[in-house]
This record gives structure tokens, C-alpha cells and sequence, in this order.
């Protein structure tokens, strides 16, 4: 009877392993990938969405200026010495170099 009970609790094991191992492949995926690059949408998110007049921007082509004027989802980059006026979308911002005014104050007097 003892034995019985035992090749019953073993059978059981066996058929929910594979169900086991689909749950913790599922939970590494959500720990491992999903999560991260969730928070790493949210970091992108905050910084397109704290872009103000006189930032310097680098986008993801690589060009570099100075945020002239923003409307909802665009902005103008000024560049160059020529002052060249180039219109892109948000989600085309790869950094934000934020406007110190506060050390431009100070270091001018």
C-alpha cells in the first residue's frame, strides 16, 4: 500500500514538471527582459517629455543643435553656424544636454 502511494505522488510530480519549467521559463522572460526594457521605455519617455527651449539635442541620425520651438509631438532644431532649422518628432531624440542657466549666471559675473 505504502509503495503504491509513493508511484502515485511520483506520477504526479512527473506530469506537472513540464508545466513547472513553463512557469519559470515565463517568470525569468518577465524578470529578465520584459521589466528592464520597460523601465528603459519609461526613462526615454520622461527625458523626450522634459525637452524645453535652448536644450541641446543629439538625435538618433546623429545631429546636434539647440531646441528652438516645440509643439506636441515635433520640435525645431537649430544647427550650425548657418542656423540651418530642421523639424523632427520627439521620438527621434536619442540625449538631452539640458540649458545651465544658472552656471551661465554665475559665470559671468
Amino acid at each position: 500500500m505504502a509503495l503504491n502511494l509513493l508511484s502515485t505522488s511520483t506520477d504526479a510530480i512527473s506530469f506537472y514538471s513540464p508545466f513547472i519549467m513553463i512557469l519559470v521559463m515565463v517568470l525569468f522572460m518577465w524578470l529578465f527582459i520584459y521589466r528592464p526594457q520597460k523601465k528603459q521605455q519609461q526613462k526615454e519617455t520622461e527625458m523626450r517629455n522634459s525637452l524645453e527651449i535652448g536644450d541641446e539635442v543629439t538625435t538618433i541620425g546623429g545631429i546636434v543643435g539647440r531646441v528652438v520651438a516645440i509643439k506636441e509631438d515635433t520640435f525645431v532644431l537649430e544647427t550650425g553656424s548657418d542656423r540651418t532649422k530642421i523639424r523632427f518628432r520627439r521620438a527621434a531624440i536619442q540625449s538631452i544636454e539640458k540649458l545651465n542657466m544658472e552656471g551661465a549666471q554665475t559665470s559671468s559675473k
